[in-house]
């Protein structure tokens, strides 16, 4: 058997190797691989095992992105229901652990759980207080000037209430997700303490997505949690190129449809031109009652008829019910010198 070193005999050691009277033993750097790898050109990065990164850069700037213009639509939508101006913006998208995402809420809080028919899972969307009581507070007719934030679970009637302002964010979220997926995102269930909800296990990757809200006097945030195994089936969509791609040459049948009402009713001024000449400014200057005006148009020539200013088509003038008329011939040509 080996001699066992004493305490005195490991201080003597350890002191010996802090002043340099003993060498450490140092070791090559090995690389085990199918191919012959030499360990001074090879590039070697940690990995830490409790962190997995499963989502690339290029997704999470996809998500970053997508969930910007999430942020713009839910504060437009946010401004519109408040009557007042509310900012929202992301703040962070980074990924982590189920575990720490839970670790650093507050609690209470206001923590939902949301499901969409085309993805398997849930996903969370955690609400701070700091800016739930000022919201509620202005639903009720409060100014949030001197408003005392509770420690304290949501009674149900703030909790009806705040579901206004969800309804709003996840539908939202459902136009930011159009250019990936149609997706319906749904509250299935709200709880205040967020270490009881479980949805995967604690070591499981999730993607968060961290908000900053701001209304008058007031600001708090928002925590949107994606599970990595939610989101898989469209990782492939999350690439940047992709996804640009896809929302650069999406085209909306509904979109065209609503523009296209929102023009029709759209009112234009249309105007019959009977002729048109020039004058120098003296004549000009020198017209009085009982002059006349001579064109080089005949009095037989079609009417130039304009829209919005513009020259259009060419009409007959006429008398339809007791008013003057105007009968579209056909449309102005190059040829047509009006």
């Amino acid at each position: 058997m080996s001699d066992v070193l004493d305490q005195s005999e490991v201080d003597a050691l350890l002191a010996a190797v802090d002043v340099g009277e003993v060498a450490e033993e140092s070791r090559d750097s090995l690389i085990f691989s199918r191919r012959v790898r030499d360990p001074d050109t090879t590039e070697i990065k940690a990995y830490d095992f409790k962190r997995p990164e499963r989502v690339s850069k290029d997704q999470m700037r996809a998500l970053h992105t997508l969930h910007e213009a999430f942020a713009r639509n839910f504060g437009a939508s946010l401004s519109g229901f408040l009557r007042t101006i509310v900012e929202v913006k992301v703040a962070t998208c980074e990924q982590m652990t189920y575990s720490e995402f839970t670790a650093g809420l507050p609690n209470p809080t206001s923590f939902n759980l949301l499901e969409a028919d085309g993805l398997e899972g849930q996903m969370c969307l955690e609400i701070s207080p700091l800016i739930i009581y000022p919201i509620i507070d202005r639903l009720l007719g409060g100014t949030s000037q001197d408003l005392f934030i509770p420690q304290r679970p949501m009674t149900l009637i703030e909790t009806r209430l705040i579901g206004n302002v969800s309804k709003r964010g996840l539908q939202a979220l459902s136009e930011a997700w159009a250019g990936i997926r149609q997706l319906e995102f749904r509250v299935s269930a709200t709880e205040s303490n967020p270490q009881l909800v479980q949805i995967v296990p604690p070591n499981e990757v999730v993607v968060v997505l961290g908000f900053e809200l701001k209304m008058t006097n007031r600001a708090g945030t928002m925590n949107l949690c994606i599970p990595y195994n939610v989101i898989e089936p469209v990782m492939e969509q999350l690439s940047s190129q992709s996804w640009f791609a896809a929302a650069k040459n999406q085209r909306s049948r509904d979109v065209e449809n609503l523009v296209g009402r929102g023009l029709s009713r759209t009112t234009l001024e249309v105007a019959g031109l009977l002729a048109e000449t020039t004058l120098t400014l003296r004549d000009l200057m020198n017209l009085s009652v009982g002059d006349v005006i001579v064109t080089e148009k005949e009095s037989v020539k079609p009417v130039v008829l304009t829209v919005g200013g513009e020259k259009k088509f060419l009409s007959q003038l006429g008398q339809y019910k007791g008013q003057r008329a105007l009968r579209v011939l056909r449309s102005i040509t190059p040829d047509d010198h009006c």
